[in-house]
């Protein structure tokens, strides 16, 4: 609740949102955040691969690999459908989470907004994925302009380096 009152009403949402051309591969290519954790390690981050699914009530199902020091972290995440396709809440303990899909042309990017609450602090996030790795100049500049319009700035950002590790098509989730 804190995530919506902060800046959610101001974040808009895709319109006329298709979960099911949304479902599929993409690649998170940049991402900024005013999280402490993110801030310490973004220098350290490299691209994951999220794998999203539609579930029959309009829910998205994701599966995140993230490459980490010495193997791959997965991740399974559920976000309800918050009553408009694209804006979603993710529920799982010990952390409450507001997503937004702000833009995309499904076919190649996709730009996400969460907010999640752990504890006491809030976290803003914004994040560009794409179906291929490498990002335009243009993708990351439209990119860059909406930073400021959730609270963020562009030292919170970094663009993840492509790692070719935790390939979900390889069946590899141990890294190299």
């Amino acid at each position: 609740l804190l995530c919506l009152l902060q800046v959610g009403a101001k974040v808009p949402v895709q319109p006329d949102f298709k979960t099911e051309k949304f479902a599929g591969t993409w690649h998170l290519t940049a991402a900024a955040s005013n999280c402490p954790v993110f801030l310490k390690m973004k220098d350290m981050l490299k691209s994951s691969t999220a794998t999203i699914n539609s579930t029959p009530e309009g829910d998205l199902s994701v599966k995140l690999l993230w490459p980490m020091l010495d193997k791959c972290q997965k991740f399974d995440l559920l976000f309800q459908q918050s009553g408009r396709a694209g804006h979603y809440t993710g529920m799982s303990a010990p952390e409450n989470r507001d997503l937004r899909v702000v833009e995309t042309d499904y076919s190649s990017f996709a730009i996400v907004y969460q907010c999640q609450l752990k504890g006491l602090e809030p976290s803003t996030s914004l994040q560009l994925f794409l179906r291929e790795q490498d990002p335009s100049p243009e993708l990351l500049q439209k990119f860059k302009q909406l930073l400021s319009s959730v609270g963020l700035t562009e030292d919170t950002m970094v663009v993840l380096p492509e790692s070719g590790e935790c390939q979900e098509s390889r069946g590899d989730t141990h890294g190299p």
